[in-house]
Formats: structure tokens, sequence, C-alpha cells
């Protein structure tokens, strides 16, 4: 009896159960497609024990924990309950957490990677006929307690925290993560990305390279754009704000010639050769006046002080203050397209 009223209860100790019902129409998913028997195929894991586990046992086991959102291997005998989904996927049992771990170090890092990155390939691969964007990206993780390639160094979220890099590549628009390379804390600068960038680009045929690698400040050295242009791969980043071009925004503040580029912006073409790159390039610059009444300012002690500014050309007051960004491609587009594109 309940305060909704009276509930009959039946227990079925012989059915077969599952949390995740779901599941099956993306198992169904898995096994029409080939799928499912083409990663258990081509997996670099082998066993000589005759009481050794299935590679579908080692894989399903894996692939159900992750699908459960779990981040340990100890989460794993929570899944051992599931009467339904092992089944569909070929599995005669839910291997423990000490044999899925033992079956994943057993697994050689490069064959495995090349195993992993092979079939990553094979699902993105019919996406790349049509023009796509590549961004590339550094993610810092904090961690906490024991974990390999934990480093103390830039952690902008936990200073003073160990720390994994996260380099990552992604279609731009679909948000499709084409690849991820986690790395020590201290490998997150864009020199620690470059690897992996040309190893992709230099994987994929030329008709399905992106029309243009984009990435932000952190990318913009010479050594990578270089590489680009060694391959004829059109690149846009966004340059620091170092000395030497802050110095090119000044010779350009008072230069007539500013263009259109959207959304409040106004930009200007111009080429510059920064300290350390061998050639000059083709840097656009872009301002627009702050927005609001409020700037902050930097005193040398730290200290902040808010400084209030005028700052609406259309009313007919004096501009004091501008947000700068300064791009640097190879690109032939126009200013407008350039600032929509990093946009």
């Amino acid at each position: 009896q309940t305060a909704g009223g009276r509930v009959q209860v039946r227990w079925e100790a012989d059915s077969a159960a599952t949390p995740m019902g779901q599941l099956a129409y993306f198992i169904e998913f898995l096994t029409l497609t080939g799928l499912w028997s083409g990663w258990q195929e081509r997996c670099p894991l082998s066993y000589t024990s005759p009481n050794a586990p299935s590679k579908a046992d080692v894989l399903g086991t894996w692939m159900l924990s992750i699908l459960s959102g779990h981040r340990r291997y100890s989460h794993v005998t929570t899944i051992r309950c599931d009467g339904v989904n092992p089944g569909l996927l070929g599995m005669s049992k839910v291997i423990s957490e000490d044999a899925l771990r033992r079956a994943l170090v057993a697994i050689g890092e490069p064959e495995g990677v090349a195993w992993l990155d092979a079939h990553l390939r094979e699902s993105t691969a019919p996406l790349l006929d049509a023009p796509w964007i590549l961004d590339i990206d550094t993610t810092i993780k904090p961690l906490y307690g024991k974990q390999e390639g934990a480093v103390v160094s830039y952690n902008p979220h936990k200073p003073g925290r160990p720390s994994h890099s996260y380099h990552t590549y992604l279609m731009a628009g679909l948000r499709l993560v084409m690849g991820v390379e986690v790395k020590a804390g201290n490998e997150h600068s864009g020199s620690h990305t470059l690897p992996g960038l040309l190893t992709m680009l230099d994987e994929l045929p030329a008709e399905r390279r992106p029309k243009m690698v984009r990435g932000d400040c952190g990318f913009g050295s010479d050594a990578i754009m270089r590489a680009l242009e060694e391959r004829r791969q059109p690149y846009l980043f966004k340059l620091r704000l170092s000395k030497n071009v802050k110095r090119h925004i000044e010779r350009l503040f008072r230069v007539s010639g500013w263009t259109d580029a959207g959304q409040g912006w106004e930009g200007m073409d111009s080429t510059l050769a920064l300290t350390g790159w061998e050639d000059k390039r083709r840097v656009v610059v872009l301002r627009r006046p702050l927005q609001g009444e409020m700037l902050v300012a930097q005193e040398d002690n730290g200290q902040q002080l808010l400084g209030f500014i005028e700052a609406d050309r259309k009313a007919g007051k004096r501009i004091t203050g501008y947000e700068y960004a300064v791009l640097v491609t190879n690109l032939d587009h126009e200013v407008l397209s350039l600032g929509q594109l990093y946009r």
C-alpha cells in the first residue's frame, strides 16, 4: 500500500535485465555495418593460454564500460550484472577489472594506436569529400593521484597541480573529433601538436585535405607555419600580442584604409616578419572599439584600475580604446572573409 494507491510487485528472477535497454539498437548498427566484427579481427591482442578470454569478451567489456560513462577500471564491476547486452555482442561473459587491465597492457602502444587510428579514419573518411576546416587546440586537464605523464607545468585551472595535455584535432562546424593525443603536462605547446598534425595531413590524399588549418595564438610559430607551407597547406592562426606585434599595430593605427571586417571589426592588410621568422608573411590586423563604459587598465604593480571611456562612434563620441586581434595566414581571401573565418 502506497500513498498513490495499492501497487502489486512481481519479481522475475529468471528474466534477463539490463540498465541500458536502448543499447540494443546501437549493437544492431555495429553488427549490420560490420564495424564490430572488423574491430575484433584487426585487434592486435593475442593469447596463448586456453583459459584466456576471447577478444569479444575483452573488447565488449571495454566498450560497455565506456558507454556506461566509467572512468576507472574498478567501475567495470557494475556492468557484470548486465544479462542482455553482453549476449547481443557475442560475449560469453563480462571479464573482471583486473583481466581488462592486463589485456590492454598486453597491446603494444604502436600497434594499438595504429589499430584505433585506422578505425577512426574509416569512420570519418566519407565526410572529407566536402570542403572542411581543421581546428587544432590544446586543453589542460588537472590530475589527482598518481598517473603516468602527470607533470606539474602550465595549469590555468589548478596552478601547481600535475596535469595532462590533450592535443585535439577537430572538424569545424560538425565539432567532430578527428583525433586526440594525450601527452605529459609539460608538453602543451604547439611544437608538441605539430608531429600529430603533420602525420594526419600526410596520411590524407590531396583531395581530402582540409581547406584550412585554424588555431589560436599558441600555434602561430615559424616552425608550424613553415611545415604547412612546405605542404602547400593553407592556414589561419592568431598571433600573440608581443612587443613587435604591438609596434606593428601602432604603425598601422593612424593609417587610412581600414576596411569592414564584420560584426563591428575593422581590418588592415599588411606583411610582417617577426624575430625568428625566415620570411615575411601576410598579417591582418583587426580592431574594434571597446564596448561598454569601462576599460580595465593594468598598472606596473599589478593593481587593476577601471578607466571610463567613451567608445560609441555612431553617437559621435571620441573613441579612446580598441580591442585588437592579429591574424597570420597564407590565404588570399579578403579581410572580411578572414575575419569571419577566424570567428
